[in-house]
Order: C-alpha cells, then sequence, then structure tokens
C-alpha cells in the first residue's frame, strides 16, 4: 500500500475513533441528565430513572409475548413496505418516463402527503381489521416518499447519455439497467431510508391506536393505561433501538451496492 493511502486510511480511523469518543461521551451525559431530572421530579410514575427504566426492560424481555410482538411488529412494517415499494417503483418509473402521467398522478400524492396519519388511522379502523389497519397505514406514509424519489432519480439522468443511447439504438432493458439504475440508486436509498423511518412511526402509531394483540404498540399503551411508565419508556427505547439497526442495515448495504466515490 503507497503511503498516501496509508495516511488517509490512518485519517479516516483516527476520525472513526474520534466520532465515537464523542457519541459514547453525549450518551453518558444524556443519562445522567436523565438521572438529575428523574431524581428533581422526585416520582417513579412522573419520571423513571435510568435504573428503574432499565430493570423494566430486563423484565420486558423476559416476558412470554416479547418475542411475538417485536415479530409481528416487524413483519407488519416489512409487509407495508414491500407493498410500497412495489407500488413506488412501478408508479416512479411510469411518472419518471411520462410526464403526463407523473401530472394525473401528483394529486393522489400531495393527497397522501397531506392528509393526517390519525385521520387515515381512523377511517383505516372502520375498513379493516386491527392487525391490518399498522399494514395499511405503514404503506400509505411510505409509499408517496418512495414514488417521488424515483421518480425524481428517472428524471436526473444525464440526457447525454440516454441520447447516445437512443442513436446506437440500445435495448430498452438495457438502457436502463446500465443508465437509468446507477442515477437513480442514490434517490432510491434516500428514499428508503426517509420512508423506513417514518413508516416505522407510523407502524407504532398505527397499534397503539388499533390495539391488536400483539405489538410494540399495543405493549406501549398497555404500559401507559396502568401508568407503568418505566415499561413505557423500556418498550420506546427498544422501538428507537430497532430504527437505529435499520439505519445502519441501510448504510452498510448502500456501501455494498454504490461501489463508485462522490
Amino acid at each position: 500500500m503507497i503511503p498516501d493511502q496509508l495516511g488517509e486510511r490512518y485519517r479516516m480511523i483516527t476520525l472513526f475513533s474520534r466520532n465515537r469518543r464523542a457519541s459514547i461521551a453525549s450518551g453518558v451525559v444524556l443519562l445522567i441528565l436523565w438521572e438529575l431530572v428523574a431524581r428533581m421530579m422526585g416520582s417513579a410514575q412522573i419520571l423513571p430513572g435510568p435504573v428503574s427504566t432499565f430493570r423494566s426492560l430486563v423484565e420486558i424481555i423476559g416476558q412470554d409475548g416479547f418475542l411475538q410482538s417485536i415479530g409481528l411488529t416487524l413483519l407488519r412494517g416489512l409487509t407495508g413496505f414491500i407493498a410500497a415499494f412495489i407500488s413506488g417503483l412501478l408508479i416512479g418509473i411510469l411518472s419518471g418516463y411520462s410526464a403526463t402521467f407523473e401530472a394525473v398522478f401528483r394529486p393522489v400524492l400531495v393527497t397522501l402527503r397531506s392528509t393526517p396519519v390519525v385521520a387515515i388511522i381512523l377511517l383505516a379502523l372502520i375498513w379493516f381489521r386491527v392487525d391490518q389497519v399498522p399494514v395499511f397505514i405503514a404503506f400509505l406514509t411510505m409509499f408517496p416518499v418512495l414514488t417521488q424519489n424515483i421518480t425524481e432519480g428517472i428524471r436526473q439522468t444525464d440526457p447525454d447519455l440516454l441520447e447516445m443511447a437512443r442513436l446506437y439504438r440500445i435495448n430498452p432493458v438495457r438502457v436502463f439497467t446500465g443508465i437509468h439504475l446507477p442515477a437513480l440508486t442514490p434517490y432510491l436509498f434516500s428514499g428508503i431510508s426517509t420512508a423506513v423511518g417514518f413508516g416505522w412511526r407510523a407502524v407504532i402509531i398505527g397499534e397503539v391506536l388499533s390495539q391488536p394483540r400483539y405489538g410494540i404498540g399495543s405493549m406501549m399503551q398497555g404500559a401507559q393505561s396502568y401508568l407503568l411508565v418505566s415499561e413505557l419508556i423500556a418498550w420506546t427505547f427498544i422501538a428507537v433501538s430497532f430504527s437505529y439497526l435499520f439505519e445502519l442495515l441501510l448504510i452498510q448495504f448502500r456501501k455494498r451496492m454504490i461501489r463508485w466515490k462522490p
């Protein structure tokens, strides 16, 4: 390895170590502030401290319905994402290729983005079974984001490359895979990241209001009903941890898929 590459790698390792230390220090400070505020409140029924919340977290993990709640929430989110991804890919590609189709479908996307999530959930409670409501909410939350990003990615394709492909009469499939897809990929990953963040929260909100038997949102609602604040915070921590895990997995997958450097 040449010296410049060694120097660059050393700088990256040093920066990563520095950022990691800063993140750990920030987490410690937040825990200290949490403990101080909890002591100022003087009641675990209002704000429990980190220690009691950790005890509740351990107890929750040992409960019989823990894996069912986690698994069913993940399944609902994944089902909604797959449906939104397939639909968004189809509509987004058609909108990217055809300005007329995009103009026709634009009011639908604007309506979905503008409608409050709570209003959609209330309607879904009338239309669907309780275990289907979170899936429906996840789909409607993620679909507009994915569609818009895919449309934008198709439209940002280099026109010179498209003109060259037209002159040489390259097969449309090869045009899409060799020209459109590389241009689309950054927008697609950005859309997936944003959609998954919104969709995960929407699934849990849907569970809180629809109350299926098992689910993270159902457990949070149950803890709130019985004023088990430490359990409520513990379930919130679990939900946030999975959201963070999704983001890390997406980043790693993106690094493997995108080979070029900015």
